[in-house]
């Protein structure tokens, strides 16, 4: 692990708050932005430190050694970004899904876009295997999007598996956990147990995400390790398949209400020209080339570094 300064760890913190926001937004992943910010995979190499042999360096050789191994130092800046974010813009954040939510749309969807060409840049040797697992990746996100959701499932051992999977769709990129948690059918009992302080609810899934995120980090850093440019191409795939959850222009054919939240849950993308509110397109391509050219200065900034 890195040895870094006050200001790099600041950074850190800054791409946690980055990480948040896209998070807060139902069909944004922070895994997108873990990976365009060049965290992704010490994030995953950091996960998979939580194991028994942390504990007993905890135990042999005292806190210290535990914290190093653990690369405690990363994970806190990283958490206590992500943590301020989601306190923090999730209010602004779901003011302008109301009320903007093509310009915000937009600015994903360069985003999104020019994430696409980071990640596939990221495979070294293109060939039959990387191209097949790309279109997997593609029709597997895609299929996703299009599925209608489930009603309200309340049982334990579903909530469990529910926390399993919407922490292991969090660190994919191109895949948002809350999109899954609707898909599932156990988004309002979640909010609700947030709001009504229901511990055994927010405990079960609590445990779930936890098991989910270090079994599946574990995956994925193994996938790494053996098959680097199949596991990015399919990575690429996720995140072209998850376009169409994030085009701007949308007919909402289905929306309910969880909570104090109302949650569009059934929709179809369509033509600008067709949009029947404010298409806003001039703004809109504005915004999404910005969203566009910022991931082209995350990355030169990196390959300066």
């Amino acid at each position: 692990m890195e040895n870094r300064n006050l200001l790099q760890y600041f950074f850190i913190t800054l791409k946690g708050m980055a990480m948040g926001a896209a998070d807060v937004v139902p069909g944004v992943s922070g895994g997108t932005i873990a990976f365009i910010s060049g965290i992704y995979e010490e994030l995953i190499d950091s996960i998979n430190n939580v194991n028994l042999s942390l504990f007993k360096t905890l135990q042999k050789e005292g806190l210290k050694s535990f914290w190093k191994q653990l690369n405690g130092d990363f994970l806190v800046a990283l958490f206590l970004g992500i943590g301020i974010s989601v306190l923090s813009l999730a209010k602004g954040i779901s003011w302008l899904l109301l009320n903007e939510p093509v310009l915000l749309w937009s600015f994903f969807f360069g985003l999104v876009v020019a994430s696409i060409l980071f990640v596939g840049k990221s495979v070294e040797k293109w060939n039959v295997a990387t191209i097949l697992m790309l279109i997997i990746g593609t029709g597997l996100a895609y299929y996703i999007t299009t599925l209608p959701p489930s009603e309200n499932t309340g049982s334990m051992p579903f909530l469990f598996l529910s926390g399993a999977l919407a922490i292991c769709a969090m660190i994919l990129p191109g895949i948002s956990g809350a999109f899954i948690l609707v898909l599932l059918g156990s988004y309002k009992v979640i909010l609700d147990a947030v709001h009504e302080y229901d511990l055994k609810i927010i405990g079960t899934v609590g445990l779930g995400a936890f098991f989910g995120l270090l079994s599946f980090a574990r995956l994925l850093k193994w996938m790494f390790k053996h098959y680097k440019d199949l596991t990015l191409a399919v990575l690429t795939g996720f995140i072209l398949g998850s376009l169409n959850k994030i085009w701007p222009w949308k007919k909402i054919l289905e929306t309910r209400v969880f909570g104090d939240k109302v949650i569009t849950v059934d929709e179809q993308s369509i033509s600008p020209f067709t949009y029947e509110g404010d298409n806003q397109l001039m703004f809109a391509i504005l915004l999404a080339i910005i969203g566009f050219s910022l991931i082209l200065l995350l990355e030169k900034l990196a390959s300066k570094k």
